[in-house]
């Protein structure tokens, strides 16, 4: 059997399997489908500092091999996560990481100062995709500039392992991912997703609310893996891959170009066993192959 642990940064992981933010709730709703405490970490849903409603419904929509969500990063805020949600998942045994996010840096670097002082939570993980109210509603992480300056701010307010999530809508996602690494990013994970929309062509109106939404699913993959595999080129740090995953063999092929752990988001609506077993078909991936560690897979695509 092969070695599954790795580390982001000073975080270790059990395994290099994690599920994404905004599609496995806080864990807790899982955890009578699967042991969740065999994961390598739990992404929790996007937190801000103060509460937020979400956007109005309809607010997701079923695509041709994914989903578009307008969510709109509802939740009632880091004290109430602090108070009441933390102590329902501090003793999980594995890594459980709030998704921070903002509307100025300000927001950002508040936010993430709150869940410093959470004992059990070992890092956060920075969407940089949020839209920037002081610049007109453009997201931080569009330009290279605007990553770099909250994730400065906050790596001066937060001490552990900061992992920073990037936004696929960009002309070259390297340039962010050096800029961020510049400012002290100890990882980063990608991809967020991408911005897409549907439409009812009978009534001929948009099916979300808010006209675009992020789409996810199998149908980001390809896209998502060149991210990985430009940005494993680019930057020294650790890369979590996400986008599409569903199975081990798509971990593997993340993996191998250049991730050292995943997410898994999407496909934990169709089905919430998804994380443990694509655990287990990358251990027997490792096995049939010959690799003694899962960090061998780690960039090992012959070009």
């Amino acid at each position: 059997m092969a070695e599954l642990s790795i580390n982001i940064g000073n975080l270790r992981l059990k395994n290099p399997v994690m599920t994404a933010s905004g599609t496995f709730g806080y864990g807790i709703e899982y955890a009578d489908l699967i042991d969740i405490a065999r994961l390598g970490g739990i992404c929790v849903k996007g937190t801000t500092i103060q509460p937020r409603e979400g956007n109005d419904y309809p607010r997701m929509a079923e695509t041709p091999s994914g989903m578009l969500n307008a969510v709109g990063l509802q939740n009632k805020g880091a004290d109430y996560f602090a108070e009441h949600i933390y102590p329902k998942i501090k003793d999980i045994d594995t890594n459980m990481i709030v998704n921070v996010s903002g509307s100025s840096i300000e927001t950002y670097a508040a936010c993430a100062e709150r869940i410093a002082t959470l004992e059990r939570i070992p890092a956060i993980e920075l969407n940089i995709s949020c839209p920037n109210v002081k610049q007109g509603g453009m997201a931080f992480g569009v330009t290279a500039r605007g990553a770099a300056e909250v994730v400065k701010a906050v790596r001066r307010v937060y001490p552990k392992t900061l992992i920073v999530k990037l936004s696929p809508n960009v002309t070259d996602i390297t340039e962010i991912a050096k800029a961020v690494e510049a400012e002290g990013a100890d990882a980063v994970s990608l991809i967020n997703t991408m911005l897409g929309m549907a439409i009812d062509a009978e009534r001929r109106v948009p099916l979300l609310s808010t006209i675009t939404g992020g789409l996810s699913g199998p149908c980001v993959k390809p896209v998502a893996l060149r991210m990985v595999w430009q940005t494993y080129h680019a930057v020294r740090i650790p890369i979590i891959g996400l986008g599409g995953i569903s199975n081990g063999r798509d971990a593997v092929e993340f993996m191998l170009a250049g991730a050292s752990a995943v997410q898994i988001g999407t496909y934990n609506f169709v089905d919430p066993t998804v994380s443990i077993r694509v655990i287990e078909e990358l251990n027997a991936y490792c096995d049939r192959h010959g690799f003694q560690s899962v960090k061998e897979l780690t960039g090992a695509l012959k070009v």
